[in-house]
């Protein structure tokens, strides 16, 4: 595990990356809904003017022109925010991007609670299982900047569509950077429970697991950056070794992370889990912050729920 840093910017990471894949590859492409400024896109249109396109606020048509642009062929990206790239243009993507496994790169920014001020239309929180219900597509969600350089240089290595989903917020870096499709890793060791995170949600697992190594406890944690395709391996081994599992995700429970966690361990290795994330409900506005807490995303409730496991599983009284 890294050291915690200072917090950086995963849309700068994204950016810069962007500008390291066009200088290397001319056919590199990148589009824009006139948010390049948020999304860092514009870093790209500066140095790459004729191969970068702002489409205006028309995120359905710039699904159907980056997948059109991709069988150039070309590898694609295309960026807006997370409640636009997948709410306002999800049939595009259904059936322009995916259903032709056309080589396009959705990186979608603003995604979550942590979009703060802008409110609960902006807070995009059923991205992650509206993406990773569509066929062929590849769903990651970094925690840190160092991962998202990798998984952007990641998903530009294949072809095939992807989607990527930043936040609006700084998050310390928590990872060495290494990242690799269809791969969990262990971040932090451990054989009482397994923590299993999500982007902002990785830092608030280990921060649970400290907390728990403090009183003797050792909790796994694993980095679950690569939602889709899954490393159910880990899943299945973790929840053999440890014997329990927690979830923890910036987004609903009722169709995220938890569910993916409980179908792919109950069908082979059944074990107790417990969800931590955003529940029935829409966000509002608010410091982004204090809005994971108020929603049920603080360290304390998954400490909570951790000590819960770890009561079934008879390793507390």
């Amino acid at each position: 595990m890294a050291a915690e840093r200072k917090p950086e910017s995963l849309r700068d990471a994204y950016g810069q990356t962007l500008l390291e894949l066009g200088a290397a590859d001319p056919t590199l492409v990148v589009l824009d809904a006139d948010l390049s400024g948020s999304t860092r896109t514009a870093l790209f249109g500066k140095r790459f003017p004729d191969r970068f396109f702002n489409v205006g606020v028309m995120e359905p048509t710039m699904m159907t022109i980056a997948a059109g642009l991709s069988f150039g062929p070309r590898t694609v990206f295309a960026s807006t925010f997370a409640v636009f790239a997948a709410g306002q243009a999800y049939n595009a993507v259904r059936q322009s991007v995916c259903y032709n496994r056309a080589n396009v790169k959705i990186v979608a920014t603003h995604g979550g609670l942590l979009v703060g001020g802008d409110g609960g239309t902006h807070q995009m929180l059923e991205d992650v299982a509206l993406m990773r219900g569509l066929p062929g597509m590849t769903v990651i969600v970094p925690a840190d900047a160092p991962t998202t350089r990798s998984a952007t240089r990641a998903v530009a290595a294949f072809d095939g569509p992807a989607y990527l989903r930043l936040p609006r917020e700084n998050l310390p870096t928590v990872t060495d950077g290494t990242f690799e499709v269809g791969r969990a890793p262990a971040v932090r060791e451990g054989s009482d429970l397994t923590i299993v995170a999500i982007g902002a949600m990785l830092a608030r697992a280990l921060e649970v697991a400290q907390e728990l190594h403090g009183v003797g406890v050792e909790a796994r944690v694993l980095d679950f950056a690569s939602v889709k395709p899954s490393d159910d391996k880990a899943l299945i081994r973790a929840a053999r070794e440890t014997g329990a599992i927690l979830t923890m995700e910036e987004h609903t429970v009722l169709t995220g992370l938890g569910a993916l966690v409980a179908l792919a361990t109950a069908t082979t290795h059944p074990v107790p889990i417990r969800a931590v994330g955003v529940p029935d409900l829409f966000g509002e506005s608010g410091d982004p912050w204090q809005l994971l807490d108020r929603y049920g995303l603080s360290s304390k409730r998954a400490l909570d729920a951790a000590w819960e496991l770890l009561r079934l599983r008879g390793r507390v009284s």
